[in-house]
């Protein structure tokens, strides 16, 4: 095995995971962060999405040994909790048997664990506020303004997990380099809080609560101190729009009638409006994700390779998967950067894609469909046949959230089993004989695993 020294552009959570990753393989590892310390700096206002860390992320997170570290100031969330307009509750179990849950963290402490976690770890380093204004791929020479000025620093690897508007990405997107598509849904995002109540959760701290309103709705995820983080996500214009309510009283107005269960347990509900920016939501798509010069390699991970929009819970999941990928190419290629980038390029683009196509449907999900008898009728019978076929027929939420089943693999089992559901709703509307026939052969399919 070659030590290399890697740059890795970005000390969020991937960077810091990779860098993680890269230290035990043996690699010196340098970590570029444009922004300040995160031990020291306070959190950015409004810029949370608390994260729902899931099957994946703790796969990634079990193999560096740092999964109890995390879970430890975990929520676990086991279902959806509904909030009609009229103020009632109704509760959908994310597993056929209530015992699956995916897990409430901070982005910013899990930020502050991964970063601690790199740089105890020998030969890492992480040099903050260095935000990269240069690129030379085939050096590997870099350009960053600091407070000192101006620095350059060159490395013979350089990993970009600098996020959706990466700025090594875009230095790399030259004739014959790397193409980009960046897709912006009409839709921004804000983030609100409920307090604790008397030092308690003001709602159930098990549940991921949802406001789903047709062509909008509202998020809220527990936290340690017992708040929660609440997001809208709303039209970025038109009716019901951020920009349509652009004064507090028009805001105030609007938010009481739709989510009038919420408003009550939000006194800083005009502050939060007023002070918290509103966020964009985009998917990137990018191909290579490698570039190989003379002299150098650079690198995609996470959200500079495959940003997606939030509304599955896998952004950071799947940024972790790649650390395990990145890592398993390494393995196999003998820690020769180029052959592994370019073998991990190959397996996860695909599954990247999938992700991003599923994150997309489940938006419409979540703030419209959730609510609707079809979608309720579904969910009864998938939970049945997970009860009566477990571990043949598994439902696409479990198989995305509580499975390491790449990505693509999960589109296409779902495909199969949806006939399936298919097959067993048109029995049951063509009555009792024909629906035991449907149901007998289904569950001969099903057993064989042909379904």
């Amino acid at each position: 095995m070659r030590s290399e020294e890697v740059a890795v552009v970005g000390a969020g959570l991937v960077g810091c995971l990779t860098a993680c990753y890269l230290a035990r393989r043996g690699h010196r590892v340098v970590l570029y962060e444009r922004r300040p310390d995160p031990r020291s700096a306070a959190p950015e206002r409004g810029r949370s999405i608390n994260l729902a860390i899931s099957e994946r992320g703790i796969d990634a997170l079990r193999r560096i040994g740092l999964d109890r570290t995390v879970l430890e100031t975990a929520l676990p969330m086991s279902g959806r909790m509904m909030h009609a307009p009229d103020g009632t509750l109704g509760f959908q179990s994310y597993s056929a048997g209530g015992e699956r849950a995916i897990n409430s963290i901070s982005r910013s402490d899990l930020n502050r664990t991964l970063l601690e976690a790199s740089l105890a770890m020998p030969g890492v380093q992480a040099l903050f506020e260095h935000r990269l204004t240069g690129l030379d791929a085939d050096s590997g020479r870099m350009e960053f303004d600091t407070p000192g000025g101006p620095v350059t620093r060159t490395a013979t690897v350089v990993l970009a997990a600098d996020g959706a508007y990466s700025a090594v990405r875009e230095r790399l997107r030259l004739p014959g380099g790397v193409e980009v598509t960046q897709d912006h849904l009409d839709y921004g995002y804000k983030e609100l809080t409920i307090p604790a109540r008397d030092g308690e959760f003001a709602l159930d701290p098990g549940a991921l609560h949802i406001w789903p309103r047709g062509k909008a709705m509202m998020i809220a995820l527990p936290n340690p101190d017992r708040s929660f983080t609440c997001t809208l996500f709303w039209p970025r214009s038109g009716p019901g729009s951020f920009e349509e309510l652009d004064t507090a009283e028009r805001f105030e107005e609007f938010f009481a009638a739709v989510y009038p269960d919420a408003r009550t347990l939000m006194p800083d509900l005009a502050d939060d409006y007023a002070h918290n920016p509103i966020g964009r939501l985009v998917t990137v798509r990018a191909r290579p994700w490698h570039v190989r010069g003379a002299g150098a390699v650079t690198g995609l991970l996470g959200d500079a390779a495959h940003a997606i929009v939030p509304f599955y819970g896998q952004g950071a999941n799947c940024g972790f998967e790649d650390c395990v990928e990145l890592d398993r190419c390494l393995e196999e290629t003998g820690d020769d950067f180029p052959a592994a980038l370019a073998l991990y390029g190959s397996r996860r683009k695909e599954h990247a894609d999938t992700i991003a196509e599923l994150a997309l449907e489940n938006f419409v999900e979540m703030r419209d469909k959730v609510a609707s008898r079809s979608f309720l009728l579904r969910k009864r019978l998938e939970h049945g046949l997970e009860r009566l076929l477990p571990g043949r027929y598994v439902s696409r939420y479990e198989l995305v959230s509580f499975s390491t089943v790449p990505y693509a693999e999960v589109r296409r089992r779902i495909a199969r089993q949806n006939r399936a559901v298919a097959a067993v709703a048109l029995g049951i509307v063509l009555g009792v004989p024909v629906a035991a026939a449907v149901t007998t052969g289904l569950l001969r399919r099903l057993r064989r695993g042909g379904a």
